[in-house]
């Protein structure tokens, strides 16, 4: 039942997102302009600034990822969805699971066009490793939604929930915005850290233990009250 109710979570915002593109091509435009100003800022005479890619490319993420969140729950405002997907027989936690699978997968589709764009534009070389590199991409991602989609469906009440998202979410995800910019750049350095990287993989993977825990465990009584 759990894995059901979030699966029909996730392919009910697919079917939506498939029709419209709203979300998905709102989110590509605004991290292909936040790079765009960056570049335009920190490269001069076709040099980039040094060691600025790793923080550009995490700004880019967590900038568009926080549009996504307003703009997916924007959605279930509209005919009370929201209510009757709390109102309907299932697991509460499988509801934010599916959500979550949800801005997963777009913020993904962003990061597919984000690295490659950052790496070209600040000569950055974000290929020499891939696997750590999407490692560190999936613990950053995994975290930043884990908390993101527990704070935009609290909000989705909320008159002034676009002002609250971002003054709630960037606190708490600040670590793990930090350690993925720091086991970024030590993957661009000269000569690439792989055990600092790995370290810092490590520490995503537990914010995103603690993170996720926390939201299955806090959702019900949030969305209750």
């Amino acid at each position: 039942m759990f894995a059901r109710t979030a699966w029909l979570v996730l392919r009910k915002d697919v079917a939506i997102e498939a029709k419209s593109w709203e979300v998905l091509t709102t989110t590509l435009f605004f991290a292909v302009s936040c790079v765009l100003i960056f570049a335009f800022a920190f490269v001069k005479e076709g040099r980039a600034v040094e060691d600025a890619a790793a923080g550009i490319l995490w700004i880019a993420i967590a900038f568009s990822g926080t549009l996504a969140l307003g703009r997916t729950f924007e959605r279930e405002r509209y005919g009370e969805t929201l209510r009757a997907l709390l109102l309907a027989p299932a697991p509460r936690a499988a509801l934010y699971v599916g959500k979550l699978l949800g801005m997963l997968a777009l913020l993904g589709l962003a990061e597919l066009l984000l690295v490659p764009m950052v790496a070209l534009m600040f000569q950055a070389p974000l290929f020499n490793r891939p696997l750590l590199l999407l490692a560190l991409l999936a613990g950053g991602t995994i975290g930043f939604c884990a908390v993101g989609t527990l704070f935009a469906a609290m909000l989705v009440r909320a008159r002034s929930r676009d002002v609250l998202l971002p003054i709630l979410l960037y606190p708490i995800v600040i670590p793990v915005i930090i350690a993925g910019v720091r086991g970024t750049a030590a993957l661009l350095g000269a000569t690439p850290d792989e055990p600092t990287a790995i370290m810092w993989i490590g520490i995503l993977a537990a914010f995103d233990v603690v993170f996720v825990t926390l939201s299955l465990w806090t959702f019900e009584p949030l969305m209750t009250e």
